[in-house]
C-alpha cells in the first residue's frame, strides 16, 4: 500500500488543528483529559509543555497544574493558557488562591464563590453566582468548577 501523499498528510494536519482548535474554542479543555494534540493550539503551548502536562497527570488540583507551567510561563501567560486549559476546582473544597487562578476572577468574587458553601448542586451556583454576574459570565465560570 502506498503512503499518503505530502498534500494528503499537510490536509490532515490542518483539519486536525481546526478540530482542536473548535474544541478548545467550545470550552475550557480539562488538563487532566485534553490531548496533546488538543493542547498543540492552545497559547504558550508547545510540544514538550503538552507532554509534561500528561506525563504529571492526573492533577487533583489547579495548584499542581499551576506549580508545573509557572516554572515557564509567568503569570500574565498563565492567565491567558488558563482562559483554555484548566483543572476544574471543587466547589465546595477548593481554597481562595486556586479560587483567584479562575481567569477574571478576583477576591471579592472568590469570596462570593466560598460564602455560598456547601453547594449541594450546580444549579445552587448558578442561582448565587447569578446575583453578582449575568448569564453568560455564569456560564464561564461553570467550566471551571465542579462538585467533585
Amino acid at each position: 500500500m502506498k503512503s499518503p501523499s505530502p498534500i494528503l498528510r499537510a490536509v490532515c494536519a490542518i483539519m486536525l488543528s481546526v478540530m482542536s482548535f473548535v474544541a478548545f474554542a467550545d470550552g475550557v479543555l480539562d488538563a487532566n483529559t485534553a490531548t496533546a494534540e488538543e493542547m498543540a493550539v492552545l497559547p504558550h503551548m508547545d510540544e514538550a509543555m503538552a507532554g509534561a502536562i500528561i506525563s504529571s497527570r492526573p492533577y487533583a488540583t489547579i495548584g499542581a497544574l499551576h506549580e508545573l507551567l509557572g516554572a515557564d510561563l509567568d503569570d500574565e501567560q498563565l492567565a491567558e493558557l488558563y482562559g483554555h486549559l484548566f483543572v476544574p476546582i471543587n466547589l465546595n473544597t477548593a481554597d481562595e488562591t486556586h479560587i483567584l487562578l479562575i481567569p477574571g476572577v478576583g477576591k471579592r468574587m472568590a469570596h462570593e464563590f466560598e460564602e455560598y458553601r456547601p453547594y449541594s448542586n450546580i444549579e445552587q451556583f448558578r442561582r448565587e453566582m447569578g446575583k453578582y454576574v449575568d448569564e453568560e459570565e455564569v456560564a464561564r465560570l461553570e467550566q471551571y468548577v465542579s462538585l467533585d
